[in-house]
């Protein structure tokens, strides 16, 4: 596996290709649920993608504090349908968690959870911080990792 994080600005036509195919993969086909992916928020976003040779398996955006949330944000976490069962979705989890925690010492993290995945974020440590929401269809929670600093 290789791992990157890049700025919308470093993504070059092919990993973009790639990131939207993965993204609409799962959360429009797979999860059947039509919604504008391309939703002008990836122009702010470090991209933190796993690789399996030429193919991406593993993939989230991550933002800063205060570009979404006061906190740092985690969203459009995926794996490849291929992949699954590996520890992927564990593996990027973390990867973004440490790269949220790098990059803005002492500062929380909040994601916007489906419901059905609890159990897999809580396991991260992230805690349910207010009521279930409708999102595209799907129930969410807010969620919030505690700066461990």
């Amino acid at each position: 596996m290789r791992w990157e994080a890049l700025s919308f600005a470093e993504l070059d036509t092919a990993t973009l290709y790639k990131m939207m195919y993965l993204r609409q993969e799962v959360f429009v086909v797979e999860q059947d649920c039509p919604y504008q992916d391309a939703d002008g928020d990836d122009l702010f976003a470090t991209h933190l993608m796993g690789w399996s040779g030429d193919k991406l398996v593993a993939y989230l955006r991550m933002f800063e504090p205060s570009k979404k949330y006061v906190e740092a944000s985690i969203g459009r976490v995926v794996t490849s349908p291929s992949v699954r069962g590996q520890g992927l979705g564990v593996e990027v989890m973390r990867r973004g968690i440490d790269l949220a925690h790098s990059r803005y010492s002492g500062i929380s993290i909040r994601i916007s959870a489906q419901t059905r995945l609890r159990r897999f974020y809580e396991n991260l440590g992230f805690e349910v911080v207010g009521d279930g929401y409708m999102e595209d269809g799907i129930p969410h929670l807010p969620m919030v990792k505690q700066c461990d600093d």
